[in-house]
């Protein structure tokens, strides 16, 4: 759980995978469910935005964001459940619902997701890792230069989107981290 690689196609995804990313996030957000299916078959161990996707796929799990439903049928259907948050209250939410993880923040400002809620920086990633139990994966602006600073604020992992292709990097830097501990 270490490094989330979220991707929108499999070249990145082999990338990722080669550089040492530990779980594939596949994120067509907006896309019907069936295409998701059909551009999903050449993954098959990944995480899918849909929960229908996922379940048709057989992956091992799903994430969804604060306003997507689909948990009760993530778990009906065995796949392992990760939540977003961006406060200690949803975060407490999400473990309350039997999360496996929760998808903290944004971290940092994001470009590639412009209506995020505001940077929770490493004082807020902080909080939430105190608040929960269960793993926290920081995610939102970050890239090799910044991994080890959220493992040092307690997440678990960090999950990138831009710095996907530069895994081995992010990896690099998330192993530095943990070897200095």
């Amino acid at each position: 759980m270490r490094l989330h690689a979220l991707v929108n196609d499999l070249e990145t995804a082999k990338i990722a995978v080669e550089g040492g990313a530990t779980v594939l996030q596949l994120r067509l957000k907006g896309k019907p469910t069936q295409e998701v299916v059909d551009l999903g078959r050449p993954f098959r161990h990944l995480c899918a935005l849909h929960c229908e996707a996922a379940v048709e796929l057989g992956a091992d799990g799903v994430h969804l964001g604060r306003d997507d439903p689909g948990a009760e049928a993530a778990f009906e259907a065995g796949l392992m459940l990760g939540t977003s948050a961006a406060t200690i209250e949803e975060a407490v939410s999400g473990e309350r619902i039997g999360a496996a993880y929760i998808g903290a923040g944004p971290v940092w400002a994001t470009p590639t997701k412009p209506d995020a809620d505001p940077p929770i920086g490493l004082d807020g990633l902080a909080a939430i890792c105190e608040a929960v139990s269960i793993p926290v994966v920081a995610i939102g602006g970050i890239d090799a230069s910044n991994a080890a600073d959220c493992l040092a604020a307690g997440a678990a992992g960090v999950a990138v989107i831009r710095a996907a292709a530069d895994a081995r990097a992010v990896r690099s830097a998330i192993d530095e981290a943990l070897a200095a501990r």
